[in-house]
């Protein structure tokens, strides 16, 4: 990292990259020497907020669970290199200490949860081996809360999976404070007492002996759903109300609370700092003022079809291989189960009543994954800066890792034994072990797909429609609501 951040120029973009308000002493170009690589873009942000808080609006578009947990370990745990280092070192060195342990964390979470939920520990391996080594690694070592809000998010799922309701809502709450997309982690609790609603009255009785009971676990389940639905966002509301007191609130003399580099940078960029007597930033008077939507509209042009535009066809290409392999995930499952989808994984299959469920990525317990994937996948396609799929899927959905593993573990030969070319117990000449989905192939996939000339063609015309089908209508819909003057 530190030779290639020396070696290869940064890209001259309009990025934060705030003013240091001392001179950094010789230690300091050490850690900046061997780590600043890992501080650009978005980590600027957070360690901005580490260290000098919500001074500017735009920042407010990077929740405070990570900048305060690298506070916490510069202040903490390296409070005796502060006679050594600046606050901004300590705050780099905590991002690549906390990541590092974080991403450990996060693999093993992973790992857990795809033994309970595949039922295949090897795969469950894969796994957490491809999280390990995936092209999102770069944001888990880097000054960016992804690897953070991975740990969180897989051990609530898994504790969630092991019947933990009350811990997995603690961490899901945490993981909410850490990003906003934490908040669709309900959706994994109010799916959790469907499906067991929907249980209990595939198994209950219709007497109204049992009825009774019946409609007191439901109220039950209800209301548990309702009560770790609002604890998960509650940090996102409790942050709001915080920029709220913090910009729209009495204001302040900045000359006192904001060093002059820092004023200076805000009048250059038109940063909008904390208010002034009688400056309000225009979502202070929305109805329900949120700013976490005004900023990501103002500043980053985020919303519905906003990114489709002929430059950014390069950004496209780079978001192409996950969103194909997360659409792929999806397609085969549902190809695989289309009753179970059809009835949203709340009706009982034959093998779940005989004892003997499919297990592996096309199993039952991995719908609710399923969803959650998909809908990230069109959230962030349609709605997003399409070039963050990456980190944006790799540190949210165990889906990504587990069709890999799939895909891994049922059509590459090197997998099947070790240092011999037989299949193991169990598995069929093609390939294809037995539980498992999709058609089974002797060749590697990327190969064959290589190999077969005609079905790329009919893949490339598929792929250049859908993409200027989607441009065409992003176009015309700009076009539409464009104030012309």
């Amino acid at each position: 990292q530190a030779v290639f951040n020396l070696l290869i120029p940064d890209h001259a973009a309009d990025a934060f990259s705030p003013p240091q308000l001392s001179e950094p002493g010789p230690w300091d170009v050490l850690v900046e020497w061997l780590l600043g690589g890992l501080s650009c873009w978005d980590a600027e942000h957070f360690l901005f907020i580490a260290e000098h808080g919500y001074l500017y609006e735009h920042n407010c578009a990077f929740f405070p669970l990570y900048p305060l947990s690298l506070w916490a370990v510069a202040r903490g745990v390296l409070w005796p290199l502060q006679w050594l280092l600046q606050l901004r070192s300590c705050l780099l060195l905590s991002a690549v200490l906390l990541n590092s342990l974080f991403s450990v964390l996060g693999a093993a979470a992973l790992y857990e949860l795809g033994r309970v939920v595949l039922r295949r520990r090897r795969v469950a391996f894969l796994a957490a081996l491809l999280f390990s080594l995936s092209p999102a690694s770069v944001f888990m070592a880097a000054a960016y809360s992804e690897s953070m809000f991975a740990f969180l998010a897989f051990s609530a799922m898994w504790q969630l999976e092991k019947g933990q309701s009350w811990l997995s809502g603690l961490l899901f709450s945490l993981a909410s404070g850490a990003r906003a997309n934490g908040l669709i982690n309900a959706g994994f609790f109010l799916y959790s007492c469907s499906k067991r609603f929907a249980l209990q009255l595939q198994v209950g009785s219709g007497s109204m002996r049992k009825l009774l009971p019946l409609w007191r676990q439901v109220l039950s389940l209800v209301s548990s759903a309702v009560l770790m639905s609002a604890g998960i966002f509650l940090p996102f509301a409790l942050f709001q109300y915080y920029a709220y007191v913090r910009f729209c609130g009495p204001g302040t003399s900045l000359d006192q609370t904001i060093p002059e580099p820092l004023l200076q940078l805000a009048r250059d960029k038109g940063y909008h700092p904390a208010v002034m007597d009688g400056a309000k930033p225009p979502w202070c008077s929305q109805q329900v003022p949120v700013v976490y939507s005004y900023v990501q509209d103002i500043y980053w042009n985020v919303g519905f079809l906003r990114y489709f535009e002929l430059r950014q066809i390069p950004n496209f290409l780079l978001a192409l291989p996950v969103t194909l392999l997360v659409s792929w995930a999806a397609w085969t499952y549902v190809s695989t189960n289309p009753w179970h989808c059809l009835t949203l994984g709340l009706e009982r299959s034959k093998s779940e009543e005989e004892g003997k469920p499919r297990d592996g990525f096309c199993c039952p317990a991995a719908f609710v994954y399923v969803v959650h994937a998909t809908a990230l996948l069109a959230f962030g396609f349609s709605c997003m800066h399409v070039q963050v799929l990456t980190r944006f899927l790799g540190s949210s959905s165990p889906i990504l890792y587990w069709f890999s593993a799939h895909l891994l573990q049922e059509h590459e030969p090197l997998l099947w034994s070790a240092g011999t070319d037989n299949p193991p117990p169990g598995r069929s000449v093609l390939g294809k072990s037995p539980g498992s989905c999709g058609k089974g192939t002797p060749d590697n996939p990327v190969v064959r797909l290589v190999l077969n000339w005609r079905l790329i063609t009919r893949l490339s015309k598929s792929i250049l429609g859908f993409f200027l089908c989607y441009w065409l209508l992003g176009l015309i819909l700009h076009c539409n609501f464009l104030p012309w003057t």
